[in-house]
């Protein structure tokens, strides 16, 4: 009986504070004083408020333009949408503030920012990468810019990470054909990822599965084609054993060359 009536009392407790919360907001959205607008939305913000705090940065912003506050605003206006998760929109303010306010202090952070929001926005790798990309894009644009920054390393590592990402959804996506026996098209989508990204990680598996794709490819050939085809397994299999020589996968290797040269020879004779 006592917790249930306790319960209750912190409930009206409850909506005692957010009622007056939400009333004092209301006076600060319709109060005519600016600075009053102005320092409530930076408390706002400061609290955690993202959404108050923008709402009232958004409507300063028109008041304010060209002044010494404009500045402010617009920084505290592009984190406010940053934290609650806008990212997109806040990455297009953090640009907008960078090119409006070039002589800023608060510039570099500004422009970092504007990545490291595209950074986020990066979706996991089943998913189309044109976020990826721009992260990219603009991670590098801000090395170039801010070569000594603090920063570059952790962008580097952002960079990095993107880059492979973007290699790993080209390999895998590459690896499809091979998976649904489509093995023309899997050669080209593999050498195609070495022509992309040619110090990818997955080079080993991809010099191999070209391999094994080349060799089903020559398997399910019509008699006159084989003989070419054979020659490019064999061709396959010294690239990757030049290049991998220790590989796990050389047994494997070496099966299907001399299942290939055997092939060639009780054929063609030569």
């Amino acid at each position: 009986m006592f917790l249930t009536k306790l319960k209750y009392y912190c409930l009206i407790l409850l909506l005692i504070i957010l009622f007056t919360s939400c009333s004092e907001y209301q006076k600060v959205l319709k109060s005519n004083d600016l600075e009053f607008k102005f320092e409530k939305a930076i408390e706002y913000y400061e609290e955690g408020e993202y959404h108050r705090a923008r709402t009232l940065l958004e409507d300063l912003r028109s008041y304010y333009r060209g002044t010494e506050k404009a500045e402010k605003i617009n920084y505290y206006n592009a984190y406010c949408h940053y934290g609650t998760g806008e990212l997109t929109l806040a990455a297009y303010l953090f640009r907008e503030f960078s090119m409006t306010f070039p002589n800023s202090t608060r510039r570099e952070e500004a422009e970092y920012m504007a990545a490291y929001c595209y950074y986020l926005l990066s979706p996991p790798i089943s998913l189309d990468q044109v976020f990826t990309k721009r992260a990219i894009q603009e991670l590098q644009l801000f090395l170039e810019r801010y070569s000594k920054s603090e920063r570059r390393d952790t962008v580097n590592i952002f960079i990095d990470e993107l880059q492979e990402k973007l290699e790993l959804k080209a390999y895998n996506n590459a690896y499809l054909y091979y998976k649904i026996s489509s093995y023309r098209a899997a050669v080209t989508a593999l050498n195609n990822v070495l022509i992309d990204y040619p110090d990818t990680v997955y080079r080993e598996e991809i010099l191999f599965y070209i391999l094994k794709s080349n060799y089903e490819y020559a398997e399910n050939s019509v008699l006159d084609k084989q003989e070419e085809r054979y020659k490019d397994v064999i061709q396959a299999y010294y690239n990757f054993v030049d290049n991998f020589p220790e590989s796990s996968k050389i047994r494997e290797a070496e099966r299907i060359y001399n299942n290939s040269t055997k092939f060639i020879k009780e054929n063609y004779g030569l």
